[in-house]
């Protein structure tokens, strides 16, 4: 009879430990209040500080970068409704740095920021009008938007094909006016010749012009200082793809993709071989970077 007694026993208690771990099982795994918590703890661990902009030695004037904080008011809400903390639902907001560009002094820029997997095109145009279209074709079938800096003399004589470039999107830029070597040229001679391509680039965008790539990469702080003083960025590059110099397809490609970089900044023209070269050089790109147009290459947000 005890034993009939105890077999009943182990059978109730059994059954009370089956349904226990069933209730359990059912209930949320954190409730409201170890949830933000939780929410609170992971937030330290993923805090990113942000970056300020500096003057290298190098590469002189380089982009800050934004910092991340996890929302944990909207986090919250992304995950209360299945009561766990989830990675992938965490929303964060940008911590923007102490300092930027434009609290910096005149220098130049040959890059983006080091924390930004992106690149951009940055032609440069005094010549080459017959290449133009086929390079405005390939860039608008990888929806790209690129950086054209034109000379002042080759927007006059060439309204069309500046007009194409306007209408297309892309970031206009000045080049000069005459591809003067501006290494050459004294204050009141550059903020002339600045000033005339302006005039003549900002009746095609209505919109000021912010960025100047002298020719050659030729200035001095002469240079740089009447750029400034015009509110225009002197911009240089990271990556030259030497097209002038007819290179074959094959080493132009190698070239550009064996020195690309995080926030490289690469120089080409209107040219036989780039314009024959483009599409598959952006194919290649697009496997590792985002190529962006320049004002984002250089913007703190991520």
């Amino acid at each position: 009879m005890s034993g009939l007694i105890r077999l009943f026993a182990a059978i109730i208690l059994t059954a009370t430990l089956f349904v226990v771990t069933i209730n359990s099982a059912s209930e949320p795994v954190a409730n409201t209040s170890s949830l933000e918590e939780t929410i609170k703890q992971k937030a330290k661990e993923y805090y990113m500080p942000p970056k300020d902009a500096y003057i290298d030695k190098v590469w002189k004037k380089t982009p800050g970068l934004n910092g991340k904080k996890v929302n944990i008011k909207q986090s919250y809400q992304n995950m209360k409704k299945d009561g766990v903390f989830d990675e992938k639902k965490i929303v964060y907001d940008e911590v923007p740095p102490s300092t930027s560009l434009g609290d910096l002094p005149s220098a130049p820029i040959y890059r983006g920021s080091s924390g930004k997997e992106m690149v951009s095109f940055l032609i440069n145009v005094s010549w080459g009008e017959e290449y133009i279209p086929e390079i405005l074709q390939v860039l608008n079938k990888h929806k790209i938007k690129a950086n054209f800096f034109i000379d002042g003399a080759f927007a006059r004589q060439n309204k069309k094909l500046v007009t194409m470039i306007v209408e297309d999107g892309h970031i206009i830029g000045s080049h000069g006016y005459n591809h003067p070597d501006f290494s050459k040229l004294d204050s009141a001679v550059t903020r002339e010749n600045l000033t005339k391509t302006n005039e003549i680039l900002e009746a095609f965008t209505d919109t000021k012009v912010e960025f100047f790539a002298p020719p050659s990469g030729s200035f001095t702080d002469i240079t740089v200082n009447e750029a400034d003083a015009l509110e225009m960025e002197t911009i240089l590059w990271s990556v030259d793809t030497i097209d002038w110099k007819k290179p074959t397809k094959d080493v132009l490609i190698h070239r550009v993709i064996s020195k690309l970089h995080n926030g490289a900044t690469i120089l080409m023209h209107p040219t036989k071989v780039t314009s024959e070269s483009l599409d598959e050089l952006i194919t290649q790109i697009k496997s590792d970077y985002r190529i962006v147009d320049f004002p984002q290459l250089i913007s703190e947000k991520h």
